[in-house]
């Protein structure tokens, strides 16, 4: 497989969503999908399957960035996956660190700042690609 990893924006901010999706883009990324809740994170993830994941923490609906990633974890996937989030108070990184992520970048994101977990994350998928 090539160096285009597929990526899946999650965020509920419409416009935090295109300017993410273009930072990803630039990095020479492709975006598959998109969702603003963890509800259709978890029924868009497996048609789109994802290689990784960029996701917000607070999200329209009932689940949490959070809750979604521990929830896709039980089910079936080892999706690397990268927490956007406003907020980086202690209680939600200890809560965070229980979903092994690859990162967790506060917001507003830069393109730099997005770029090493994003090429992190893609070694990751590539390892657990080769082991499958």
């Amino acid at each position: 497989m090539g160096p285009f990893k597929k990526v899946m924006i999650v965020e509920d901010d419409p416009l935090l969503s295109v300017v993410e999706q273009k930072m990803v883009e630039r990095l020479g990324y492709d975006v598959i999908g998109k969702a603003a809740s963890g509800e259709e994170t978890l029924e868009k993830i497996q048609e789109l399957n994802p290689e990784i994941l960029l996701i917000d923490i607070q999200l329209a609906g009932q689940l949490d960035g959070i809750q979604t990633v521990k929830m896709m974890r039980e089910k079936f996937m080892d999706i690397p996956v990268i927490f956007l989030s406003g907020d980086r108070s202690p209680s939600v990184l200890k809560n965070a660190k229980s979903t092994n992520y690859v990162d967790f970048l506060l917001k507003p994101v830069t393109v730099q700042e997005l770029s090493v977990p994003l090429n992190k994350a893609s070694e990751l998928a590539n390892v657990a690609q080769s082991a499958a």
